[in-house]
């Protein structure tokens, strides 16, 4: 049986004749664990150029922590590290590319992570767009809630902590899915095959809603090592970044039939 991960068929590649979404693969339990698996594998392989990205995303969490600080106190430092999600994947496309490098058998170079960095400019940049839009919106929903809850109120006051913190997770869960549902394939997409964002989009969503339950799994998977992260001070996604977002291009490759549209060469 071929390996769905190395799937690319000669098929045709007029873009006009393409459909609107790119088919997905029903996934096997365990799938996560095996994105999992491979991620950490690929850590290993390029431990530099994946440690280099782990880096970038601890250095932004730092400087979105003291901006957040300056500008609105501890509630909006929370609302702009739980914000951080949404800008996340983005980061994160390097970290594709050096998968895809060490899957096709070379040795990863931080030169060509920048340059599939810059593929599909125009979706990438609409993308960005668009997770930015979310991220501020939530940065706004911080403020709200700071006007509503006031730190020195939620302090003396168990029971408007309790209600704080259920209106902030459920106002975040939104937020989360959301964001999680538009780009748990979409940029992996962008960045190996010459398509846009909306089908981008679109075949997103449909893989994680026809992948219910599997997806979930791997949602949790990825809470936990966001978790992991701020337990340990952020100090943990040096690590736990790098391993997500190799995960993320097996992920992509196992469940995405994309052989329709052209590849990069």
């Amino acid at each position: 049986m071929s390996d769905p991960t190395n799937a690319d068929s000669n098929r045709p590649q007029d873009t006009r004749q393409l459909p609107f979404v790119a088919p997905c693969r029903e996934l096997k339990p365990d799938a996560p664990w095996r994105w999992l698996k491979l991620g950490i594998s690929d850590l290993k392989q390029a431990p530099q150029a994946s440690l280099s990205y782990g880096f970038m995303a601890l250095l932004l969490c730092y400087l979105l922590a003291y901006a957040g600080l300056r500008i609105g106190g501890v509630l909006v430092l929370l609302a702009i590290l739980t914000g951080l999600t949404l800008i996340g994947p983005i980061i994160a496309i390097g970290l594709f590319s050096i998968s895809c490098q060490l899957q096709n058998g070379l040795i990863p170079v931080l030169g060509y992570c920048f340059r599939d960095s810059t593929r599909g400019l125009g979706n990438l940049a609409l993308f960005t767009g668009v997770l930015t839009v979310l991220f501020l919106v939530w940065i706004h929903v911080g403020h709200l809630l700071h006007l509503f809850f006031p730190v020195g109120d939620l302090m003396s006051d168990t029971e408007d902590l309790v209600l704080f913190l259920g209106i902030g997770s459920a106002v975040g869960a939104v937020f989360a899915v959301v964001t999680f549902c538009i780009s748990a394939f979409s940029l992996p997409m962008i960045m190996d095959r010459k398509t846009d964002l909306i089908t981008a989009i679109v075949t997103s969503i449909n893989a994680v809603l026809r992948n219910r339950k599997v997806m979930l799994v791997w949602a949790a998977i990825i809470l936990t090592g966001i978790l992991l992260s701020v337990v340990t001070g952020l100090l943990g996604l040096v690590v736990v970044f790098p391993v997500l977002g190799h995960a993320t291009w097996y992920a992509y490759r196992e469940t995405i039939d994309a052989g329709d549209w052209p590849q990069y060469e």
